[in-house]
C-alpha cells in the first residue's frame, strides 16, 4: 500500500506527464529529487504538508554543505517548487512554500566538443571493435546518424524503422514534450542506415521476429538503450587512443551544433534540428562566431599586425 507521500508524488508525476508531456527520464529525475528532499524532511520529523519555507531553505544549505553542484540544487529546488504548486492546485495547502525563494546560480558552462578528427577516430574504432559484422554495421550506423542530426540518444534509440525507409533525405524526430522535427541524413549516414536495414531485415526473418524499433534489442524497452549506448562509446573512444572523460552521446550532439555553427549555419537553424525550444539554450553555442570573428580580426586587419600603420 503507497504512503500519503507516495499517493501526491504519484499524482504529482502524472499530472506532468499528461499536462506539459514530460519525458520518462524527466519524471524519474522529478521522483528522485522529492525523494531525496523527503527523506531530509523525514529525518527533520516534517511531513510534507508542514514544510514552510525556512525548512527548504536549510535544506539548499545542506545540500551546498554536501558538495552538490549549483545546478544540482538549483534543479531540486525547481523540482520542490513545481510540486508545492501542484499541492496548491490540489487544495492540500495554501500556499507554496518554495516560491520566493531564488536558487543558486548556474554558470552557463561552455560544453565540450570534439573535432572533426575525433569523429572520424571514433567510426574507425567501431570497425577495429566490433565483434562481428552485424555489430559493425548497426554501430557504424549509430555514429553516422547521431553526428549527421545531432539527435539526443534518447531520441535516437526510440526510432521506429519505418521512420528511414525509403531512403529519405529527411526524418522526423520525437523530442521532449512529443515534439516533432524534422532532420536532414547525410550521404554517409543514408548509406549507413541502408546497409543496417538489410542487416536487421535480414536477422528477423531468420529469427522470425518483428520489431517496430529501428535498433530492436530483447530488453523491456524492446530497443537499444541510452546505457548501452554510453558505455559503448566510451569503449570507442579508449580504441581511438581518446580519452573518454571527452567522449559521450551528448559530446557528439554538441559537436554536430559546433561544427554546423563554425562552417556558417544560423543559429535558428541549429536551434531547430536540436530541438531548443528556446533560442536561449541555443545561444550558448555562440562562442563559436567569437572565435571566429576574433580569428577574422587578427588575421586579416591591418592594425592587427605588429609594426603597421595607417599612412
Amino acid at each position: 500500500m503507497m504512503t500519503d507521500y507516495q499517493t501526491k508524488v504519484s499524482l504529482f508525476l502524472e499530472s506532468k506527464a499528461a499536462e506539459s508531456g514530460a519525458a520518462q527520464n524527466t519524471l524519474e529525475a522529478y521522483g528522485r529529487d522529492l525523494r531525496e528532499f523527503f527523506d531530509w524532511s523525514s529525518d527533520q520529523a516534517k511531513g510534507i504538508l508542514e514544510i514552510a519555507r525556512a525548512d527548504i531553505e536549510e535544506f539548499l544549505v545542506t545540500m551546498q554543505a554536501d558538495g552538490l553542484a549549483a545546478s544540482t540544487r538549483a534543479r531540486r529546488l525547481s523540482t520542490i517548487k513545481q510540486f508545492y504548486q501542484f499541492c496548491v492546485g490540489e487544495n492540500w495547502r495554501q500556499d507554496n512554500p518554495a516560491l520566493r525563494i531564488r536558487g543558486p546560480g548556474r554558470g552557463r558552462k561552455l560544453p565540450k566538443t570534439i573535432t572533426l578528427e575525433n569523429i572520424d577516430a571514433l567510426l574507425a574504432a567501431v570497425q577495429k571493435s566490433s565483434k562481428s559484422e552485424f555489430d559493425c554495421i548497426r554501430e557504424t550506423c549509430l555514429m553516422q546518424l547521431l553526428y549527421a542530426t545531432g539527435m539526443r540518444v534518447s531520441e535516437m534509440m526510440a526510432l521506429l524503422a519505418t521512420t528511414v525507409r525509403g531512403d529519405p533525405a529527411m526524418i522526423l524526430v520525437l523530442g521532449k514534450g512529443s515534439k516533432e522535427r524534422l532532420v536532414p541524413l547525410s550521404p554517409p549516414a543514408r548509406k549507413a542506415i541502408k546497409d543496417w536495414l538489410k542487416q536487421r531485415d535480414k536477422k528477423e526473418d531468420l529469427s522470425n521476429t518483428k520489431s517496430r524499433y529501428l535498433f530492436p534489442s530483447n530488453g523491456k524497452q524492446g530497443h537499444l538503450t541510452r546505457h548501452w549506448f554510453y558505455q559503448k562509446i566510451k569503449t570507442w573512444a579508449i580504441t581511438a587512443g581518446i580519452d573518454p572523460s571527452m567522449i559521450s552521446p551528448h559530446t557528439v550532439r554538441h559537436a554536430f551544433a559546433t561544427h554546423l555553427l563554425a562552417n556558417g549555419a544560423d543559429l535558428r537553424i541549429i536551434q531547430t534540428l536540436l530541438g531548443h525550444a528556446d533560442i536561449a539554450t541555443t545561444e550558448i553555442y555562440t562562442h563559436i562566431l567569437q572565435e571566429k570573428l576574433h580569428s577574422l580580426v587578427i588575421n586579416h586587419h591591418p592594425l592587427s599586425k605588429e609594426n603597421k600603420s595607417i599612412s
